[in-house]
């Protein structure tokens, strides 16, 4: 075992080590100590992670962890851990975990009373999210959508009155029918984002009414290719309607049991993304009508 760096890497630590998601000069200068100094470096895949060590001439041991090992390969990362071993865990870009490999082997860290240091770093949705023009006060990040149109329509529903920016990661071949489901499910006037290729070459960031958009991108084949992000305007209610369903009532009902009226119709306008002043109007309406 290498005597680590006290200066950049400890003893029994796993370190979670962000990459570029497409540009070399985006990794950090302690993503690069760390990577240069631990005595090994768990790799999605070691073909790829060790292009991106050779570029910066590190000189590493490498351990494969992926997806369809990492429950099993777990316990030999925690025995070399608990042994003294400093280990870096990589993804093939962007920051570990992040729709990526690691959870199963942090958590087991966790369990275990080893520490876990992550640095800061590249990551697509939030890279996607700064530059969308969306509010990012509040935002959900989904990963990807079910790979099947009738899971994706499902999960499109269940998301229909997130008020929240939705983030979602999105391939290739896949990217219209998601589109085209978001058109039906939301209806054509849902603002998305496509950010395509971050950080790369053909870097492109369009924004338009998911309608729009859809047409925009079957316009040209090389809008649909390469690495995807989709950053979509949270669910805004129609401030004219009258119509509040029965589980907005719901909620009303059940916080006002425990909160001054102002204060329940503020915590359900802010969950449903309705007017708050409306919904204190419909509470003045029902005791009344009780009265």
């Amino acid at each position: 075992m290498n005597q680590p760096n006290q200066a950049v890497v400890m003893a029994s630590t796993l370190y979670i080590v962000p990459t570029p998601i497409g540009n070399m000069g985006d990794i950090t200068q302690r993503a690069l100590d760390v990577l240069k100094h631990v005595d090994l470096v768990a790799a999605e895949d070691t073909r790829h992670s060790g292009m991106l060590l050779q570029n910066f001439a590190i000189n590493a041991r490498m351990f494969t962890l992926h997806d369809h090992n990492e429950q099993q390969k777990a316990d030999q990362l925690i025995s070399r851990l608990q042994q003294g071993d400093s280990i870096a865990l990589v993804s093939d870009a962007g920051t570990p975990l992040i729709n990526d490999p690691g959870y199963h082997l942090v958590t087991r860290c966790r369990e275990a009373g080893i520490r876990v240091v992550p640095l800061p770093g590249a990551c697509a949705a939030i890279t996607a999210l700064s530059a969308a023009g969306l509010p990012s006060d509040r935002f959900c990040y989904e990963g990807f959508l079910p790979a099947k149109s009738k899971g994706r329509k499902d999960a499109l529903k269940a998301l229909e009155r997130e008020t929240r920016t939705l983030i979602f990661y999105e391939s290739t071949h896949r990217l219209l029918d998601s589109l085209a489901d978001m058109v039906e499910v939301w209806g054509p006037e849902r603002h998305v984002v496509l950010a395509r290729e971050i950080t790369k070459t053909w870097e492109s960031i369009e924004g338009r009414p998911v309608g729009e958009l859809l047409a925009w991108v079957k316009e040209d084949e090389n809008r649909h290719r390469g690495e995807m992000v989709l950053v979509v305007e949270g669910y805004k209610a129609n401030l004219d309607e009258d119509d509040i369903s029965p589980e907005v009532i719901r909620t009303l009902n059940l916080l006002q049991q425990e909160l001054p009226p102002k204060k329940a119709a503020a915590i359900t306008a802010e969950i449903y993304g309705l007017k708050k002043n409306r919904l204190y109007k419909l509470m003045l309406e029902q005791s009344s009508d009780e009265e």
